[in-house]
């Protein structure tokens, strides 16, 4: 079984690879993502639907945070997200992540400033 730490790492590697399926396979089978762009989804249909709006992702991590008591852990890393319109927008995330006791994700908040993005993501839709 993964740490905690090893499931963080890996789902910055797959995220920015593109690879849906071995992100999803991080989660729990009940896994949701809640996205201040796409909502509250289950983790399959959530980074479907995040791979298909995206051409070209590139992630820098900065921090991995773990809370002891409560075994959360935060990421912080920046993200360069080229969307599939070939527009590019640049911001810090926060990822905040709960585990089940086989360290896998049960749920995924992710926090950052949508103001740009929301604006290009709304003219993808527009499409």
């Amino acid at each position: 079984m993964m740490t905690k730490k090893e499931v963080a790492q890996a789902y910055i590697n797959e995220l920015e690879q593109g690879h849906v399926a071995n992100v999803v396979a991080l989660f729990s089978a009940n896994g949701i993502v809640e996205s201040p762009l796409y909502g509250l989804q289950n983790a399959s249909d959530f980074y479907v639907q995040l791979n298909n709006d995206t051409h070209n992702s590139k992630l820098s991590l900065k921090g991995i945070f773990e809370d002891h008591n409560t075994g959360h852990m935060a990421l912080y890393f920046e993200y360069i997200w080229t969307l599939r319109s070939d527009e590019k927008v640049t911001f810090d995330v926060v990822d905040i992540l709960e585990f089940d006791t086989n360290n896998k994700i049960t749920k995924l908040k992710i926090i950052y400033d949508t103001v740009i993005s929301r604006r290009l993501l709304e003219s993808l839709e527009a499409e």
